[in-house]
């Protein structure tokens, strides 16, 4: 996809490996540079949306301080079960707790993106609802060894090829890895920032994501504009 608004850059407000490999995937030039801010959550949250939101439009407008000139995206995913907020884990003994009170249950994944221009502030997000499979303790202790729980909320990556921890889930799969593109798309879209966009390159899995049904940013890969 091309347009006559050109190509621009932005900044991506975030260190996750996996949200700089899905951005990539849209071709839209970006640089890296994290944002420092305390991710503190609540223990119970009855609008986890919302905590999801302060925290993505915290990161987009640190970030953004430092580049008031070039837009900023930041996204901040939690996962949530049965009212609790699980971030990452801090430690081994709390990577051993929620990945054993999430073994064979279903919870939601919430990734709230925003997009900053100057002072102008875009944000959404996304849930999808995760199923675990009944993996054993001798599963956990292998990811647990091999470091894997410790960057992602929840102690798990729905793409570990090794764990293939998720049984089954409902909603946008990217979601879950960290970004939902369909939203980055719109955000995107409606910032006037767009690039060499095309369903090519986009993760197979998203083209079964009931967000893109309908949605603006089918509509803007589809032609363009």
């Amino acid at each position: 996809m091309s347009s006559a608004r050109g190509t621009q850059g932005i900044i991506l407000a975030s260190a996750s490996p996996r949200r700089h490999e899905l951005l990539a995937r849209l071709g839209v030039p970006f640089t890296v540079d994290p944002a420092e801010v305390p991710e503190e959550l609540p223990a119970k949250a009855r609008r986890a949306e919302r905590v999801a939101h302060q925290l993505a439009r915290l990161k987009a407008v640190a970030a953004g301080a430092r580049h008031p000139r070039i837009p900023v995206l930041a996204a901040d995913t939690l996962v949530v079960f049965r009212g609790r907020v699980l971030g990452k884990p801090v430690d081994e003994a709390e990577a051993w707790a929620m990945l054993r009170t999430l073994r064979g249950r279903w919870h939601r994944v919430i990734t709230a993106v925003a997009l900053t221009q100057g002072r102008r502030v875009l944000l959404d997000h996304a849930v999808t609802w995760v199923k675990m499979r009944d993996y054993s303790d001798e599963e956990i202790a292998a990811s647990i060894e091999r470091g894997d729980p410790f960057d992602k909320a929840g102690a798990y990556a729905i793409q570990d090829e090794r764990f293939r921890p998720v049984a089954e889930y409902r909603g946008c799969y990217c979601n879950v890895v960290g970004l939902p593109l369909v939203l980055v798309i719109e955000l995107l879209d409606r910032a006037g920032i767009t690039g060499n966009l095309s369903l090519e390159r986009l993760p197979p899995e998203c083209a079964r994501c009931p967000l893109f049904a309908g949605s603006r940013a089918s509509h803007v890969l589809e032609t363009g504009s």
